[in-house]
């Protein structure tokens, strides 16, 4: 029986995969975490052979974050379960070792073929991102490197035009932090304005 962690800010996406999971015989939901801190703990004390986790999961700001997450733990196999767009990080995710991704607005019959893929040894991404990742030039992929999985959704709504304050109450999150995230791309993509930040973003097929 492989053993599941459930890593999610959202308690309701722990019990939906659990139900989900109930009559399964090859996976068992043993545990659930809201935090990276609380993920390496549990990973540190219990045996479990599959992580689902969010990479808006709280405490994890980059894809470094993941990378150090899976080389201190080498027996666990990771897996990507995200409203974060495949083809904005599933790239870098899989890269940096994660053995699946998936976005949650996926039907639960792909869910269910993806995690047993996983379990199989495969590593698992959609059509969608498997055509992205084809397209993706070198200083898109740098690039994306550089981003966390919320700059990446601040930069987003950024280009669809949303103000500071509609996006901090889209994200439930202070106009003050994106202010800040903002900053934070302006600086890693090396531009000065939003608009030069914008095109930039669109030239590299960030957003």
């Amino acid at each position: 029986m492989i053993k599941v962690c459930v890593a999610d800010n959202n308690p309701m996406i722990h019990q939906g995969i659990k139900t989900f999971l109930k009559d399964s015989v090859d996976f068992d939901v043993v545990d659930y975490v809201s935090s990276l801190e609380d993920l390496h703990e549990l990973l540190e004390k219990k045996v479990i052979h599959l992580v689902i986790f969010d990479v808006e999961l709280e405490g994890l700001n980059s894809i470094r974050d993941v990378k150090i997450l899976i080389k201190d733990f080498p027996n666990s196999k990771f897996f990507v379960y995200s409203n974060v767009s495949e083809s904005l990080y599933a790239n870098n995710a899989i890269k940096v070792g994660v053995r699946g991704y998936l976005e949650k607005n996926k039907t639960l019959r792909e869910f269910g073929t993806a995690l047993k893929s996983v379990s199989l040894g495969n590593v698992y991404m959609s059509d969608e991102a498997k055509k992205y990742e084809r397209n993706l030039g070198k200083n898109t992929t740098r690039l994306h490197k550089k981003l966390s999985a919320r700059e990446i959704e601040v930069l987003k709504y950024l280009a669809d035009g949303k103000k500071n304050k509609e996006i901090a109450t889209t994200l439930g999150l202070d106009e003050k932090t994106i202010s800040t995230y903002k900053l934070r791309l302006l600086h890693k993509l090396q531009v000065t304005n939003l608009i030069d930040l914008i095109n930039k973003a669109k030239t590299f097929e960030l957003v």
